[in-house]
């Protein structure tokens, strides 16, 4: 992951000579994002925060990542999606089968218009996903 901090959108799209530089850097702030999600999703389907010891022994932990391509109007985006060992995990963000949320390219247009930071980009989806119980995630 790379470190966009609080940068706003005019921050990054100084770094930009090209449409495709452009949809390069839209794209990379929410990859980032969704795979925190990720995480986080596991996290709450195992009960325990990785690396932990809980884990040992349950009959289910992580299994490493799967890749899937998402494709939204900035491109196609290639995540890694977290496996457990039983097989019966499912992403909430993204469905498995699914390439991309609908809504995704839609707001990404209202955030660059608004020029508003990838940090409230990241608690718009957290409240999005999981509201107030986020914290217990994080």
């Amino acid at each position: 992951m790379q470190n966009y901090g609080d940068m706003t959108i005019k921050e990054l799209a100084s770094r930009c000579e090209t449409v495709d530089d452009v949809q390069k850097v839209i794209r990379d702030p929410f990859k980032d994002t969704l795979q925190v999600i990720f995480e986080a999703e596991m996290e709450h389907h195992l009960g325990y925060a990785k690396p932990s010891a809980e884990g040992i022994h349950t009959g289910s932990s992580r299994n490493g990542y799967s890749k899937k391509t998402i494709k939204t109007k900035f491109g196609n985006t290639t995540l890694n999606i977290p496996r457990d060992r039983k097989g019966v995990f499912e992403p909430q963000i993204i469905k498995k089968h699914e390439t991309g949320p609908k809504w995704l390219g839609s707001t990404n247009n209202r955030f660059v218009l608004q020029e508003v930071s990838t940090r409230d980009i990241e608690d718009h989806m957290q409240d999005i996903y999981f509201g107030s119980k986020w914290g217990d995630f994080a």
